[in-house]
């Protein structure tokens, strides 16, 4: 039932953050052969592009953002909702399958936003198409 879990459009922006962003610290990470800084912008869009992330929906999908983040021990440096995206810039270690990491930020987020909040579907789901 892969259509009920997607909250997200697939189309989403990920890339390594190699400038240094205004007004933000540079700071290297260590392993034990090795000196990291990797940082994600993801952006991820509503389906549809229905504007529905606002007052309390666009908060609890930011606090599930960061539950899932720091299960796979993942920091989350900002994030920012618009009404029909969002934009969650993060830092990871090197051994992080970051594909795993997204797979799991659109199911978890989609289906605990769905329980949560029953009338996003009927928002997503065109009927009279």
């Amino acid at each position: 039932m892969i259509g009920n879990t997607i909250l997200f459009v697939f189309d989403f922006v990920l890339y390594f953050s190699y400038a240094i962003i205004a007004n933000m610290k540079y700071n290297t990470n260590k392993g034990n052969h090795s000196v990291y800084c990797l940082q994600f912008h993801y952006v991820a869009c509503v389906k549809y592009r229905r504007k529905i992330l606002i007052g309390k929906i666009s908060e609890r999908l930011k606090e599930i953002n960061k539950s899932v983040a720091e299960h796979f021990d993942i920091e989350i440096i900002e994030q920012e909702t618009d009404k029909d995206h969002i934009h969650i810039l993060f830092s990871s270690k090197p051994q992080i399958e970051i594909s795993k990491f997204v797979n799991s930020l659109k199911s978890v987020s989609a289906r605990l936003l769905f329980r949560e909040f029953p009338e996003i579907k009927k928002q997503l789901w065109r009927l009279d198409a």
